[in-house]
């Protein structure tokens, strides 16, 4: 591997372009005067002409490893080299970085130090990538071979690597939008506009208790905690029927479980309203049958809540599955060998061991309310919340970056509470079940006292579930929603037609070139989002290394943060050097990873919480080294949630609204940019139809998900006529 990284870092300095190249992967920068052009340039050549003299020290980082080449990595000297060489580069790089921009020095005390620069740099590129990857691995490996994480290189290497790119792609952004907090009107930092903005009775006023209206900041709370009570409850029931009874169209409730998460959240809150808004078909209905005026009950909390537990109800569900089907049913078994009744055995054993599941299945419907865009902003009504004044704070008249700092500073330390809480609630106990050992137990079925209430609100809340998708596709084949009714195709013809031409298939549809942006982002998106997810996890719950939970919140921060937030907050980051990459599909696939990374953090850290340490030690001593462990032995087991986090974050790439609306161009153009563009042109129909499509092509690709990723087989007997 150091040979590697050394070849990795010269590459990076000596043949790739060291600056931003637009279309670097078709190489047609090759054919532009590499390596004259100096834009087109790598660092060594820029540095042998005399230009940008601020990259030689680099050269100089990158030579002092081959020193070591031949040395013993028990030799002191082979650590301190790697320590030093990388770390300093690395360093450099990131200060050289920040200090010289477009304009030459980016702060006046280091014009004031060194002079005035006449020189300029553009954003880094894929040289610099390529040589910042090599220098800090270089310096991960000398960690190791100091003995840090027990000298293992992997271990090492993914702890620096999850840093790194963590900081980047979230603390650099949101510090910089924080940054603005603290900014006066007159652009200087003040405390004291920070103290009085932090304390507008808009944000903590209680007037709902007089009879008036309470501020953003209870108002997200109060709804968040509903949601992730409601949520959690929800998946629960729907984890118990499909794991401890004998419903027969399993299959079929799994599909519809993940129905709502695969939909623009604006078309379920169109829905919803009209079911129920003032001219609702359920609305009027009601007030036909009991002669009732009808009233815009829907618009505020009941709307809001309706909509999020419906939306993020999968979540929990994909969450929890995996940990139901966890647990061991021989421990049921003993429970029930013991002559303890089917319900002492679930409350006693079975649902203590979903601890770890509960929690973060409550955890995660808490953020996802407390970030959530779309719904307060169709069905909100006079229920303000922070994600929405953040949003308005943002792009309203008002355009108050300080505001909406601060609004998204208080939704952080919201989520960080209930973080630190769910931690509390799940202390030091163990939840371990599945340890190594052969276990051909079968899951009893529900108590009935239990099993009753469960199968009631699984039918409820499925058929409420059926009825919503019905009104969804029955406004995407109408002509015009509530106006005209009469059926028609028009809207899919519009937005996918196809015609034979002179070139062969055309793609004439107004509506597929956001698609298949949409598609090649989400793809490329979702593998990585749940790669780096669960070697985040494994190293949670498999390691202990200095500033652990540190680590943890770093890796949670970028989903207490609201999208329009993170959107704000990327092009405040990456629309100037050293990083460039607004305007481009890079941006959108790193927003996409690290806004939906927390999903595969969390589900993974539920899955390994009930593996035994016993399995990771026995290949250890069989001597496999930790990448071996992690891919052969504990990867095989965590197919629940690398299958969580592939939907997840493939759907949410499809989906995902409030970031998008800041980070799209002309040239990446997504689907629900356009979807909201059609919306704002009163072009329901063709809208509804394009998210209708989605739907179905998401369906196909969660399944062929669940094809590629497979079930976990423990070597269980099957029961209720089907295997676990």
């Amino acid at each position: 591997m150091l040979i590697f990284w050394i070849i990795a870092g010269w590459v990076g300095l000596a043949l790739l372009p060291w600056y931003g190249v637009e279309d670097f992967l078709t190489f047609s920068w090759l054919a532009e005067g590499w390596p004259l052009d100096p834009d087109l340039a790598p660092a060594a050549v820029l540095v042998a002409k005399g230009e940008k003299l601020w990259l030689a020290p680099l050269l100089l980082a990158l030579a002092a490893p081959l020193m070591v080449l031949g040395r013993a990595k028990s030799d002191p000297v082979h650590a301190r080299i790697l320590i030093a060489a990388g770390g300093f580069g690395f360093a450099w790089l990131v200060a050289q970085g920040l200090g010289i921009g477009l304009r030459g020095f980016t702060a006046p005390w280091l014009e004031a130090l060194f002079g005035p620069l006449g020189e300029r740099q553009f954003g880094m590129g894929y040289g610099a990538l390529l040589t910042a990857s090599a220098f800090l691995f270089l310096f991960t490996q000398g960690i190791a071979a100091r003995g840090a994480v027990g000298g293992d290189v992997f271990v090492a290497g993914a702890i620096g690597g999850v840093i790194a790119v963590v900081a980047i792609f979230v603390f650099f952004p949101i510090a910089r939008m924080l940054m603005a907090a603290f900014v006066s009107d007159e652009g200087r930092l003040s405390i004291g506009v920070f103290a009085a903005k932090v304390t507008d009775g808009r944000i903590w006023g209680l007037g709902c208790l007089s009879g008036g209206r309470c501020g953003a900041a209870w108002n997200s709370l109060g709804l968040a905690v509903l949601v992730g009570v409601l949520t959690t409850a929800l998946g629960l029931a729907f984890a118990l029927v499909l794991t401890r009874s004998g419903f027969r169209h399993k299959r079929s409730l799994r599909a519809l479980t993940v129905l709502p998460i695969i939909t623009p959240p604006f078309v379920i809150g169109l829905a919803i309203i009209l079911l129920f808004g003032l001219s609702g078909a359920v609305t009027t209905g009601v007030a036909d049958i009991l002669g009732i005026r009808p009233t815009r009950w829907v618009y505020g909390l009941p709307g809001v809540l309706i909509a999020q537990v419906l939306a993020f109800t999968p979540i929990a569900f994909l969450v929890l599955i995996g940990v139901v089907e966890g647990v061991s049913p021989s421990m049921e078994e003993a429970a029930q060998t013991l002559r303890a009744s089917r319900w002492q055995t679930f409350r006693t054993v079975s649902l203590p061991l979903m601890r770890p599941g509960l929690a973060n299945a409550f955890l995660l419907g808490f953020i996802e309310s407390m970030a959530d865009f779309g719904n307060p902003l169709v069905l909100g009504g006079n229920f303000d919340v922070l994600s929405t004044e953040i949003f308005f704070a943002i792009v309203g008249a008002q355009y108050d970056q300080s505001r909406a700092a601060i609004l998204a500073m208080v939704l952080l330390g919201f989520t960080l509470g209930a973080f630190y809480l769910q931690r509390f609630w799940l202390g030091r106990k163990s939840y371990t079940t599945v340890t190594g050992k052969g276990d051909a137990g079968v899951h009893p079925a529900m108590p009935k006292g239990l099993a009753v209430p469960v199968h009631v609100v699984v039918a409820l809340w499925s058929a409420f579930t059926l009825v919503i998708y019905g009104m969804i596709l029955y406004g995407s084949v109408v002509r015009l929603w509530g106006v005209d009714n009469s059926l028609t195709l028009k809207h899919y013809v519009t937005a996918f037609s196809l015609a034979w031409g002179e070139g062969g298939l055309r793609w004439t549809g107004s509506a597929w070139d956001s698609f298949w942006t949409t598609m090649l982002i989400a793809s490329a998106a979702a593998p990585l989002t749940a790669a780096i997810g669960l070697i985040t996890a494994y190293l949670l719950t498999r390691q202990d290394f200095a500033g652990k939970k540190s680590f943890e919140f770093g890796t949670m921060l970028s989903f207490a943060i609201p999208g329009t937030v993170i959107g704000v907050a990327y092009i405040m980051a990456f629309n100037v050097p050293p990083i460039e990459i607004t305007g481009t599909g890079l941006i959108l696939v790193i927003s996409f990873i690290f806004r939906n990374m927390p999903v595969g953090v969390r589900a993974g850290i539920a899955s390994m919480s009930q593996l035994d340490r016993s399995l990771d030690e026995s290949s250890l001593t069989l001597g496999a080294n930790s990448w071996q462990t992690f891919r052969a032995v504990i990867l095989p087991l965590l197919r629940p949630a690398i299958l969580a986090a592939l939907v997840y974050s493939f759907v949410r790439a499809m989906t995902a609204i409030s970031a998008v609306i800041f980070l799209v161009s002309a040239r990446y153009d997504m689907a629900t940019s356009y979807i909201i563009g059609r919306v704002e042109n009163n072009d329901y129909g063709l809208a509804i139809a394009y998210s209708t499509a989605l739907i179905f092509v998401m369906l196909a690709a969660v399944g062929l998900l669940q094809l590629l990723v497979g079930r976990t087989r423990i070597g269980r007997r099957t029961s209720f006529g089907q295997g676990h």
